[in-house]
């Protein structure tokens, strides 16, 4: 890590420390790591482990880019919130995506299938919509 970004990543583990308003001495015992050693990352001496970094990223709930200094915004679900404002129906769904984990899990399973795949799935779940409509 070059030294620019040493030091963004200082500054920015500050400000979400007080943000969140928590001390030094807080943080480094829930990294299980002295304060003086967390005190160094905040000043820019020395840097968190990858595992560390990921751990505060989730922690804080932002990207590790964020943390790195590589970009303004906190996380990717505020991007994409920010994207979609603009269209209501469209914003719902989102913030209903953020919050379930099932939707979330079909999303994933369908990401690498082509149009055609994801065609014949949305037409297996019309067809099943219908048989709940003739049962109700």
């Amino acid at each position: 890590m070059d030294l620019k970004n040493i030091d963004e990543l200082g500054i920015t583990l500050k400000e979400l420390r007080t943000d969140k308003g928590l001390n030094q001495e807080d943080l480094a015992n829930m990294l299980n790591v002295k304060r003086q050693t967390y005190s160094a990352w905040e000043r820019g001496i020395s840097s968190p482990d990858i595992e560390t970094l990921s751990f505060l990223a989730d922690f804080y709930s932002v990207s590790t880019d964020y943390l790195l200094g590589r970009t303004d915004t906190r996380n990717t679900s505020d991007e994409i919130s920010n994207a979609v404002e603009d269209d209501p129906e469209l914003l719902d769904f989102w913030n209903e995506l953020k919050e379930r984990e099932d939707l979330q899990l079909l999303f994933k399973q369908t990401k690498s299938l082509s149009p055609k795949d994801i065609k014949q799935i949305i037409r297996i779940i019309k067809a099943i919509e219908d048989e709940e409509d003739k049962i109700y």
